[in-house]
């Protein structure tokens, strides 16, 4: 199983910053990638910034330049740096493992998400 627990989300004022934290705890799969992601009401859930296991990040156009997605391997964690809040940038953020089990099965694991709001 993979258990994703996200913090860091709170208020924040527009151009200010927060960190997001993912803690991943893994048994008997192996993580491919990790993805931080957002959602509004009614809307459809995005993806904001991914890290592969190699190391590759990507980014969607809305947050290039201003976001950064970050991992330390030791304590199984992926950062995401939000810099330059505006108030689009609000929503309920989820962290996201794509996983493969020893089996070589792929399955989606989702956190809890964490509300992030800023303010204009």
């Amino acid at each position: 199983q993979v258990q994703l627990v996200e913090s860091g989300g709170g208020l924040v004022q527009t151009g200010g910053s927060l960190r997001l934290s993912c803690v991943a705890s893994v048994s008997h799969f192996k993580i491919n990638t990790v993805g931080w992601y957002r959602q509004t009401p009614g809307k459809q859930r995005e993806l904001v910034a991914g890290i592969a296991s190699g190391g590759a990040t990507n980014y969607a156009d809305s947050v290039k330049g201003r976001f950064t997605i970050s991992r330390d391997s030791a304590k199984n964690t992926v950062y995401l740096q939000m810099n330059s809040l505006i108030p689009e940038d609000t929503a309920v953020y989820y962290c996201g493992a794509d996983a493969e089990s020893y089996y070589y099965t792929r399955e989606q694991f989702w956190g809890q998400g964490t509300q992030v709001t800023v303010s204009s």
